[in-house]
């Protein structure tokens, strides 16, 4: 039977992990947006990939699991790169928390019911998951392990405490890992493994957007201040994406991978200390 890749987001950062991965399987290239995945999929079907395209809103079951079925019917899902989100100046907090936490919830258990043995996923966060201030215990299990369809309803969500677009960005990011570590114990029992990226400020058109938003010198001073003084690109992430779900990673899941440059290092204990 055919190995199907599935890339939830057709951007630059899914591409590249897929690049690395895919070779002589079957990629399912899905993105909110079908222009988006058949710009994806032109590209990647005159590199020599096989492509297949779908469209999926992340924030809708029904949506998700048409996909999930879109997949099976092309063969065994052996690869997930769930790339999809929305950024601080993109979207209210409300579809931000909708999108990048219950639809990255959403697309973990949907995929984590039908993933073969062997196969692996990557889930890309953020760095600003790891600078959110450390969550209690219980809003920390909460976040992992709510079933989805409750998530949205749990008080730490609500708007009277998640008032900015930023503060549920952070959330999200940081539900996205714990919620990673909580899935890798149910893939594991199908034999598979699944963990997340938090990569600091890529490339991306996502990037750009923040970088010339009402939050860019921000993002400008986290570069200049960081040990890189640098953003990343998407081939950068894709190597890493690459050892995740390669046999390299063999012994690696439930884990997450902070790669930005060293912000979040200079955020806690250098210069951009809020301190």
């Amino acid at each position: 039977m055919e190995e199907v890749v599935v890339v939830v987001g057709a951007g630059s950062i899914g591409q590249a992990i897929a690049r690395r991965i895919s070779a002589g399987k079957h990629v399912l290239l899905a993105d909110l947006k079908k222009a988006n995945a058949d710009t994806a999929a032109n590209v990647l079907l005159d590199a020599g990939f096989k492509v297949a395209t779908a469209v999926v809103d992340v924030s809708s079951r029904m949506s998700v699991h048409a996909l999930v079925e879109t997949a099976v019917a092309l063969g065994k899902v052996t690869g997930l790169i769930h790339a999809a989100g929305v950024s601080p100046s993109q979207a209210s907090p409300d579809t931000i928390l909708r999108v990048d936490l219950y639809g990255t919830a959403l697309v973990l258990e949907e995929f984590g019911n039908v993933v073969a043995r062997g196969g692996a996923g990557v889930v890309i966060a953020s760095q600003s998951g790891h600078r959110l201030p450390a969550l209690t215990p219980e809003e920390d299990a909460a976040l992992a392990t709510t079933p989805t369809e409750k998530l949205l309803a749990l008080p730490m969500l609500q708007p009277d405490r998640v008032k900015d677009s930023l503060h549920a960005y952070q959330l999200a990011k940081r539900a996205n890992s714990l919620r990673v570590m909580a899935e890798a114990v149910r893939w594991g029992k199908r034999g598979a493994r699944v963990n997340t990226i938090s990569p600091g400020i890529i490339y991306t058109p996502l990037a750009r957007d923040e970088l010339t938003g009402p939050r860019g010198d921000g993002y400008r001073r986290m570069i200049e201040l960081s040990a890189a003084k640098r953003g990343g690109t998407p081939d950068e992430v894709g190597a890493v994406g690459a050892l995740l779900m390669g046999p390299d990673g063999g012994f690696i899941t439930g884990s997450d991978f902070l790669m930005d440059g060293g912000v979040t290092a200079a955020y806690w204990f250098g210069d951009l200390s809020p301190r």
